[in-house]
């Protein structure tokens, strides 16, 4: 991955007892989706719940949609919940057009407490 492509997204990951919470930063595109993915899988196994925050991404391509779903389908699979809070405009249309939008069920909106 090259330094350019390494400055498209940040994560930071805040714990608790049985949930985390993951900020995205940035763009979630090809070329950093696998980043997410790798820091994400790593807290399915001991966590029931992971919320991923957002807030500051500013652009999803198909493959960081593509990413976001791998994730929702691994976590399902092991019995954690994936949730999905404070969408874009931009964010919300993509998952809109895709369908995907009651799938992956985005909360938060209601200023759920996670931690």
């Amino acid at each position: 991955m090259s330094d350019t492509a390494a400055n498209f997204l940040r994560l930071s990951i805040t714990r608790g007892d049985n949930a985390a919470v993951v900020r995205c930063h940035g763009k979630l595109v090809a070329g950093v989706n696998d980043q997410l993915y790798a820091e994400v899988k790593q807290l399915i196994p001991d966590t029931k719940r992971i919320v991923l925050d957002l807030t500051d991404l500013t652009h999803m391509d198909s493959m960081g949609l593509g990413t976001v779903v791998r994730l929702y389908i691994s976590a399902k699979s092991a019995g954690c919940d994936l949730e999905l809070i404070n969408l874009g405009e931009r964010i919300r249309k993509l998952l809109a057009v895709t369908h995907l939008l009651s799938v992956l069920g985005a909360i938060g909106e209601q200023g759920i407490t996670i931690i």
